[in-house]
């Protein structure tokens, strides 16, 4: 099958929208399809851009378009909104120049839905190609919710037009039970919506067991002691993942000397969490990790944090969620008990109400002094893994999917 994927995230970034983009392309490419991605220069999540110009490269049998894009060196509600269009403007020229490539199907990936409408252009002109929109997170909900736009009119406005770019789609799919739910409730064609989870390969994220955890390089280089106990929060520190309590949250524990804190990733709150942290004890804020070290890292921790901002957590699944599920290790997060999130921290961690400090420390405290029952919660989370989120059984049916989609 020819298939164009179109999105503004791709590798080289490893977490979040990029890696799972990254990993369809190449997934579907291995098993001999003729994959072309257009997508941005890659920005995320640090919010810059080092070579911002247009150029192409194959990158694992995999023809990648770069386009040029403004990124705002501290994002905002309308600084977002020009971010984004700069790239639908730069990449709306690469897509069309692919007419003749005789594509089968354009899979767009949202964020961003500005993309949609170019896609739907490109399917009028090329009436061969299926066009189907992979919807990551609800992108103009959660910014309402989030406060980053604001106003009723522009949000019944935005959410009408938005509606109507989706209903051009052959294909809608999301990520997570309570996000199909939400497609449904916008009124949007039911026999066109999917549920596409993301996925974790579980071959590559090996459980290791807390008795080896003495030989985990990690410890020695950050001088961890090995009876610690660690509590971790890894990916992107940005508006949706509610970072702005942990500070309240670590210095609660500062005179409790066998907890060790770490925080890796990028975003726009990093600095925030290093200014209210710089004089505490026991806590290390460092920059995202090597994919290749990313075993040792994740399983470093005995609790993961999982925060996550009021409102967001039924319209964005976080993709960190299944790696820690996969490494057999508890955590905690803020989450609504009805969406995907929260049901799966009931089984294997522990839930608390979004932003709520307090409820956070007591289940810190609750497994940080208990090792049987973070050992219980981490197999049971390493379970839902393997049944549920298995990267090749996954694929596999996508790929089952993009047939009988294209084939009627």
């Amino acid at each position: 099958m020819k298939i164009i994927i179109y999105g503004i995230n791709y590798a080289p970034e490893e977490v979040g929208i990029g890696k799972y983009t990254t990993e369809l392309a190449e997934w579907l490419s291995s098993r001999g399809n003729q994959i072309k991605v257009i997508t941005a220069c890659s920005y995320y999540p640090n919010w810059s851009v080092k070579k911002n110009k247009y150029f192409k490269e194959r990158i694992n049998y995999v023809d990648v378009q770069r386009c040029p894009l403004w990124v705002p060196k501290k994002p905002s509600g309308v600084k977002r909104l020009i971010h984004l269009a700069s790239f639908v403007l730069t990449s709306l020229p690469i897509l069309f120049s692919l007419k003749r490539y005789k594509a089968d199907l354009i899979i767009t990936i949202a964020p961003a839905l500005f993309c949609a409408p170019v896609s739907i252009l490109f399917k009028i002109i090329n009436k061969r190609a299926k066009n189907w929109i992979h919807i990551q997170d609800f992108e103009l909900d959660a910014a309402f919710e989030l406060g980053i736009l604001k106003g009723k009119y522009l949000r019944k406005m935005l959410l009408y037009l938005e509606k109507m770019i989706l209903d051009q789609f052959d294909c809608i799919s999301t990520i997570s039970n309570s996000m199909y739910d939400f497609a449904v409730s916008k009124n949007l064609n039911k026999n066109k919506l999917l549920l596409f989870p993301n996925w974790v390969d579980t071959k590559y994220i090996l459980n290791r067991e807390s008795k080896i955890k003495e030989y985990n390089p990690y410890l020695k280089e950050l001088n961890i002691n090995e009876n610690s106990i660690v509590v971790m929060y890894s990916g992107t520190m940005g508006e949706k993942q509610g970072l702005d309590i942990l500070p309240q949250i670590i210095k609660h524990f500062e005179s409790c000397s066998n907890i060790f804190w770490l925080l890796a990733g990028e975003g726009p709150l990093k600095e925030f969490l290093q200014e209210k942290l710089s004089n505490c004890i026991n806590v290390k804020i460092l920059p995202l990790q090597p994919k290749e070290r990313f075993n040792d890292w994740i399983n470093l921790a005995d609790i993961h944090l999982l925060p996550q901002r009021r409102g967001a957590d039924g319209l964005v699944l976080p993709s960190k969620v299944l790696a820690i599920l996969a490494s057999g290790k508890p955590f905690i997060s803020s989450a609504n008990k009805y969406s995907d999130l929260g049901k799966i921290a009931n089984i294997a961690g522990k839930r608390v109400e979004p932003e709520n400090a307090n409820d956070f420390i007591l289940a810190i405290e609750e497994l940080a002094n208990n090792k049987s029952l973070r050992n219980k919660l981490g197999e049971k989370g390493r379970k839902l893994a393997k049944n549920f989120f298995e990267k090749e059984q996954i694929l596999s049916q996508i790929e089952k999917d993009i047939f009988e989609l294209i084939k009627n």
